[in-house]
């Protein structure tokens, strides 16, 4: 069952006991050629990369995530706490070497910065299939409701 932890920790946003405390993997939409790209990407670019794993390869009940938000974004696990979209990302810049990459990781959970890091993920997650690389395998499933 995921909790919400305290604010101590930047864009985290929920504690998992079913992922150990040292484990860390970020889990994307691997039927997405924009997101793969952009994963790839970032492994080789960044010094540090967590574990990469589409969540279509994945027990997603073991995360405790549902299709759904598994669909909706990125999700990173690190040290027992789970980071949604921008906050994923952000938390992946915190790991870096470079005292730069580690400040805009800080800056993208800390407000109001991170209300426009999420909005900006938001419109990237929504229209990902109309980015360059996306197929119309990326589009977003359409909200029942």
């Amino acid at each position: 069952m995921k909790q919400i932890v305290s604010r101590a920790e930047p864009g985290a946003v929920a504690t998992i006991s079913g992922v150990a405390q040292q484990q860390s993997i970020l889990v994307y939409d691997g039927d997405c050629a924009f997101c793969t790209t952009w994963v790839n990407r970032l492994r080789k670019t960044l010094g540090v990369f967590p574990e990469a794993q589409p969540w279509q390869w994945l027990d997603l009940e073991k995360l405790h995530l549902t299709d759904s938000e598994a669909r909706s974004a990125a999700w990173f696990f690190r040290g027992g706490r789970v980071y949604r979209g921008h906050a994923a990302f952000g938390a992946i810049l915190r790991m870096q070497r470079s005292l730069g990459l580690r400040f805009l990781g800080n800056l993208l959970v800390t407000p109001p910065f991170s209300w426009v890091a999420r909005a900006g993920y938001f419109f990237i997650a929504r229209y990902r299939h109309r980015l360059p690389g996306g197929t119309p395998a990326c589009a977003m499933p359409k909200q029942q409701g």
